[in-house]
């Protein structure tokens, strides 16, 4: 009998080699097994057997066993190689499917990264034409103006050349008939009747002639820039982004003001905003704004406002100035140089502080964090001599400030063709 560790390590081992000859079917040695009496035995032999086997004794049951053990051990050598090839061609197979992956993303990207640029590149092209058509219909239309302004004066010259040539001939004829009547004057100092009806005719078409003449510079006050103001800031429509950013010449922590401006308004809603002052705490500490037809003043806040009805009217140049003084709280509108209304009690010992944002056709509100713009609150139209001062001015300063040098006298808060104003999104300058 053999010792009890060697059975167990020869039954595993018979284990090991049933497993390997299911692998390979052609092995050229027989299945070894252990009998129910612990030995080991090969097949039975036949008669006819015995003597062929005798032959080949040179191996034992142990030498078989070793090369058996020799030859599983090779076939898991070849195995484990076998499995090395085939993980390389597998990885090599999934490099290459990887490298053409990254090529075909790189292709889509690139040709998606063409396609964006061509898109955005598309958009601005279409910007810039909507902006080049935008600033030729704008220049179209002053052209237009200024044509309509020189066929009015062209007309109103021909008129007055008529009219005079007319009083000229009424002259010639009034010394033709002085010269027929002198016989038959009995007082050299009384005029004739014929002397009646020329001058008569003469009153008329002077008379006449001034009224076409106060009538024409109406009109060409209303259709041109105010005196002595040489360029204005048009906005086109009524956008969010259409705005003009005012740089003061000096710090806004007042306690006093005045502030004066020339509006030509195409339409103005509930509120259109001419200019405001505010800053992150209170975006209403100044404002001026149109409401229809009226026009307010704010200070401090939209509950301290002074109204003026009836002064606003849509396509025609007005002139308004807005004062304030914190000690008494006294505020005051003015109209084309002439006082429209006055309070008490407006913010009365209130200081507007430095470090706010003073912007003109838009109002940053406070909506949100930063505040924001409102469509609804733009301003469409031309504005022109913008002044502000750190006092209240006289009766006699502001009526000056809509005379015929408007645009000559400058504010030292903000000077209007001195300090610096910015237009944005469309807003330009025009002359």
């Amino acid at each position: 009998m053999l010792p009890q560790e060697i059975l167990s390590l020869l039954t595993l081992l018979c284990v090991f080699r049933a497993s390997v000859s299911v692998l390979d079917e052609d092995d050229d040695y027989d299945l070894m097994y252990v009998n129910l009496d612990n030995e080991i035995e090969g097949p039975a032999l036949g008669p006819e057997d015995t003597a062929s086997c005798d032959c080949q004794r040179e191996h034992t049951e142990w030498d078989k066993l070793f090369i058996m053990l020799e030859n599983s051990q090779m076939k898991e050598n070849m195995m484990l190689q076998a499995m090395d090839e085939i993980l390389q061609v597998d990885l090599q197979t999934l490099k290459e499917e990887l490298s053409q992956l990254t090529t075909n993303l790189a292709g889509s990207f690139s040709t998606t990264a063409e396609k964006v640029t061509s898109h955005i590149a598309s958009q601005v092209e279409q910007a810039l034409v909507r902006n080049s058509d935008q600033a030729e219909a704008t220049k179209r239309l002053h052209e237009s103006e200024q044509g309509k302004v020189l066929e009015h004066v062209l007309l109103l010259s021909h008129n007055v050349s008529s009219r005079l040539g007319r009083l000229e001939s009424a002259c010639l004829r009034r010394s033709e008939v002085e010269a027929q009547e002198t016989a038959f004057q009995q007082d050299k100092f009384s005029p004739t009747r014929g002397d009646n009806l020329i001058l008569n005719s003469l009153w008329k078409e002077l008379q006449q002639t001034r009224a076409e003449l106060q009538a024409s510079q109406k009109w060409a006050a209303q259709h041109l820039l105010p005196a002595g103001c040489e360029t204005a800031i048009l906005f086109p429509m009524r956008s969010k982004k259409i705005f003009g950013s005012v740089h003061p010449t000096a710090g806004m922590s007042l306690r006093s003001f005045t502030a004066c401006i020339w509006i030509k308004v195409t339409e103005a809603l509930d509120k259109t905003i001419v200019f405001s002052y505010g800053t992150k705490f209170n975006p209403y500490e100044i404002q001026l704004y149109l409401s229809q037809q009226s026009a307010v003043l704010v200070v401090g806040g939209d509950q301290h406002k002074l109204t003026v009805k009836n002064v606003v009217v849509p396509g025609k140049w007005i002139h308004l100035c807005g004062t304030w003084r914190s000690e008494n709280g006294s505020a005051s509108l003015w109209v084309k140089g002439e006082l429209a209304a006055t309070a008490w009690d407006i913010a009365d010992a209130h200081t507007i502080p430095d470090g706010g944002i003073l912007q003109i056709g838009q109002e940053k509100n406070g909506c949100c964090i930063g505040g924001g713009f409102d469509e609804a609150l733009a301003f469409s139209g031309k504005l022109t001599g913008f002044n502000m001062w750190d006092r209240v001015l006289s009766a006699k300063e502001i009526a000056a400030q809509s005379g015929e040098d408007t645009c000559s006298v400058r504010g030292n808060i903000v000077g209007w063709g001195v300090t610096e104003v910015l237009p944005h999104g469309g807003a330009q300058y025009v002359s």
